[in-house]
């Protein structure tokens, strides 16, 4: 018998799936993976269904339901004026994570290098790694995991092909500001680097910040990718529908892999995504109301041994449990699940050389009720 090796045959399970795990098995409240636990709004369930009842049951165009892509440019014109042409410029993904791993396929190749900056998001690494490239890791340090721009200007070469950028940042909370984005697009400026911007958070941000779109700014948009995810935005992960947009230039490189590799998505949550945000207020008020959840989860832990620093954006808030045990993150996530029925992230398995810092990552995406829950096991630990 011939036995195979798989050419990722050092990943192991996601760290998500193994805290999901263990949270089922221990009956604990699962505050580690990123899904809401309330309903997505009635209004967009009815669009989806009255889309099926009316027919949108075939394979939609591989480009996306031209409806919602010209609804997604739309957007980018009223929030961030700036166009995206619906025609060839945008396509719809089955999730933001496909239209990652289509990117990342389209451009790299072998010995390629990626900057990527930790604590990743983990789908960047593998995507990097099964196309032949290599990954160089700049480490954010807790707890403003802010990015030193010199570090970036040293690691870049002839062979860096691109950089992927995630604000609001998944998992540390923190988000990108203008001024970021201007040295992304100075020391980018001029060469053949391809910007992959993960902005699948950027309707939830707070205290009054503005999200700085790669498309703002006119030459870092010309190298750029975004993807984006409805999931998180209309309360829906489940569905996994998201897109991309870019320049036509980088989308038809884009849509020549995309093609082979999904061909298209789920057809009537396209048609009724479409008509859900023929309203602008069905994104237009999310950072408010995930505000308020953020606010009431630190609210009702503030005289807990836990220290934080509050999530300027995403639903996720990082807790520092240093003051309580100086246990490895991983270890003392699975105890908090088994032990104490709550289950969270431990930062380190997205860092450079798994660093520890102590912290942990928590989901406030829930019901008032579950927070408060979360809060009474966290504040009597």
């Amino acid at each position: 018998m011939i036995y195979h090796q798989s050419k990722l045959s050092n990943v192991g399970n996601s760290i998500f799936s193994v805290m999901s795990t263990l949270a089922n098995t221990h009956n604990a409240m699962n505050l580690a993976q990123g899904f809401p636990d309330f309903k997505s709004d009635q209004k967009l369930i009815d669009a989806v269904s009255n889309a099926m009842n009316s027919g949108y049951n075939q394979y939609a165009p591989m480009q996306g339901h031209l409806g919602l892509r010209h609804a997604i440019s739309k957007k980018y014109e009223l929030l961030y004026n700036s166009s995206y042409n619906p025609e060839n410029e945008i396509t719809v993904t089955a999730g933001a994570t496909q239209a990652i791993f289509t990117i990342i396929s389209a451009f790299i190749r072998p010995n390629d290098e990626v900057i990527i900056f930790k604590p990743a998001y983990d789908c960047y690494q593998p995507a990097i790694e099964l196309n032949g490239g290599k990954s160089i890791a700049i480490q954010l340090k807790a707890p403003n995991y802010t990015i030193d721009w010199n570090t970036v200007a040293q690691s870049i070469n002839s062979n860096t092909k691109m950089i992927i950028v995630n604000t609001p940042h998944n998992p540390s909370g923190t988000v990108l500001s203008k001024a970021d984005m201007l040295k992304l697009q100075e020391l980018t400026n001029e060469t053949d680097i391809v910007v992959l911007s993960d902005e699948v958070y950027e309707h939830i941000i707070f205290d009054g910040e503005q999200h700085q779109s790669v498309c703002r700014f006119k030459n870092l948009k010309e190298r750029s990718f975004i993807t984006a995810s409805f999931g998180k935005t209309f309360h829906n992960t489940g569905w996994k529908i998201g897109y991309s947009c870019a320049p036509k230039t980088l989308m038809d490189i884009f849509r020549s892999v995309h093609q082979f590799n999904v061909f298209s998505v789920h057809h009537p949550s396209q048609k009724g995504l479409s008509d859900y945000m023929e309203e602008p207020n069905h994104y237009l008020n999310l950072p408010e109301f995930y505000q308020e959840k953020r606010n009431l989860f630190l609210e009702l832990i503030k005289d807990s041994r836990f220290k934080f620093t509050p999530s300027k954006g995403t639903y996720f808030q990082v807790l520092d449990y240093s003051g309580i045990t100086l246990e490895h993150d991983v270890d003392f996530a699975k105890r908090l699940t088994i032990e104490h029925g709550i289950a969270s992230i431990p930062l380190s398995v997205f860092n450079d050389n798994n660093l520890d810092e102590h912290v942990l990552r928590f989901c406030f995406a829930k019901t008032n009720d579950t927070l408060k829950k979360a809060a009474e096991l966290l504040n009597s630990i």
